[in-house]
């Protein structure tokens, strides 16, 4: 199977177009959140709020919406969480156009936010098997991802513009954008497993936990990411860099939140076009590395063709290492385990993404922005060369899917080895 199936493939691609549409909204929303906030205050330390905000839902929920994903139709949790997020998003375009926004209700709006993709985010990982089956899973991971980061393009540079016009307009926007995904999306069709529904219990809930720290593959892969962009995120820190450091207008500052994804998606479509084949492993710690690098660079920079030009070569290496790391943990969970791991997987994403924005903000408050930020992608290094050495089986993965082939095929069965892995080959990717 090879990705242009998926554009025959109707339910992927209207989920694909309901899951961008949701995506430019939230990219437009963080423009927005992110200069509205600092205004507010001209404190680094609130534009970290802004991201612990968002996260301490997802921490204290996200293990028991695993469980619920797990125990319920994931679609209709994901369409309710949807209507959340375009309630919570409403709230802050309502009260900007009035005159009454204040840095409290942005943190409210971001629990409440935080709160619905808490419980959004397992269900609709979990979904994606579901709808395409393990042949197309790598890529339509791929074009998810890619989608994702174009909007990440699109949106801060049109969130920008739109800001010209108010706090207001861009919260409408937004409110918009999110209503339309939840339309789109309203009646979709995928392959859903009635299954017993299972009590509310510590252990079920930890099931995916569990699952994640006994395998070293998932396990290494998602711990990796999440200590790589914790420490070494700079995404809170870029207003301060785009208005005091580079000498911007919102405008820069869209380019600069749109520079890693146009990296992303440079790199999604040489991957589309050469699938990562061989020495999976290898290459996402390479990646993740000048990801570190590159870190250090945008820190020191002092030009915004050269922070521009960082940020580009941050997101391709980025966009190579969530492939790797996304198709893995699919193709190594069981069907009836993937809420609870996309749980777990979720809240190494948020840990790495909202606590990585409150410790860019209070590294920034104590060091100051470039030290914060150099340190950053020196401490991303550290990550890369600890899990080296902590997890050599991730290392020396090769093939995406090493699962035995069934029988009846030519690859041999039930040793994952060479010949089952190449009897894979067209699935897996290169």
């Amino acid at each position: 199977m090879t990705s242009n199936s998926l554009f025959k493939h109707r339910t992927f691609m209207r989920f694909w177009i309901g899951q961008m549409a949701s995506s430019l909204a939230f990219q437009m929303l963080m423009v927005g959140l992110g200069w509205q906030i600092y205004n507010l205050t001209d404190s680094a330390l609130s534009l970290g709020l802004v991201g612990l905000a968002r996260y301490l839902p997802q921490l204290v929920l996200t293990l028991y919406a695993g469980h619920v994903a797990d125990n319920n139709d994931r679609h209709r949790i994901m369409m309710q969480c949807r209507l959340v997020l375009t309630l919570s998003i409403a709230v802050l375009a309502v009260t900007s156009v009035l005159g009454i926004i204040s840095p409290a209700i942005i943190y409210g709006c971001c629990v409440v936010m935080g709160t619905a993709r808490a419980f959004e985010m397992p269900a609709t990982q979990a979904m994606v098997p579901n709808i395409v089956g393990a042949d197309l899973l790598a890529p339509a991971l791929t074009w998810t991802a890619s989608g994702r980061e174009a909007t990440t393009i699109v949106g801060p540079a049109l969130g920008g513009v739109i800001y010209i016009f108010g706090a207001g307009a861009l919260y409408g926007s937004s409110t918009l954008l999110c209503l339309l995904s939840a339309v789109i999306l309203a009646n979709l069709r995928y392959r859903h497993e009635a299954r017993k529904k299972q009590p509310v219990t510590l252990d079920s809930m930890l099931g995916g936990l569990r699952f994640t720290w006994n395998n070293p593959v998932i396990f290494g892969s998602i711990s990796l990411d999440m200590l790589a962009v914790l420490v070494g995120s700079a995404t809170a820190l870029m207003p301060i860099v785009a208005r005091d450091i580079l000498e911007t207008g919102p405008w820069g500052l869209g380019l600069l939140r749109s520079a890693p994804a146009v990296g992303a998606v440079l790199m999604s479509v040489y991957l589309a076009w050469r699938p990562v084949k061989r020495t999976v492993g290898v290459k996402m710690f390479i990646a993740v590395a000048i990801f570190g690098c590159m870190t250090i660079v945008f820190g020191l920079s002092e030009m915004l063709w050269l922070s521009i030009l960082s940020l580009l070569i941050m997101g391709a290496a980025d966009m190579v290492s969530v492939v790797i790391r996304s198709t893995l943990v699919q193709l190594e969970t069981p069907d009836e385990m993937r809420g609870r791991v996309s749980a777990v997987n979720s809240i190494f994403i948020s840990t790495s993404n909202q606590l990585g924005e409150f410790e860019s903000g209070v590294m920034a408050a104590w060091l100051g922005v470039v030290p914060a930020i150099i340190v950053g992608g020196v401490g991303t290094l550290g990550v890369v060369a600890l899990w080296v050495y902590w997890f050599p089986s991730l290392v020396k993965r090769d093939y995406l899917d090493m699962r035995p082939v069934p029988s009846g095929t030519n690859g041999a069965k039930g040793n994952g080895g060479e010949s089952g892995s190449k009897a894979r080959e067209s699935s897996a990717g290169v």
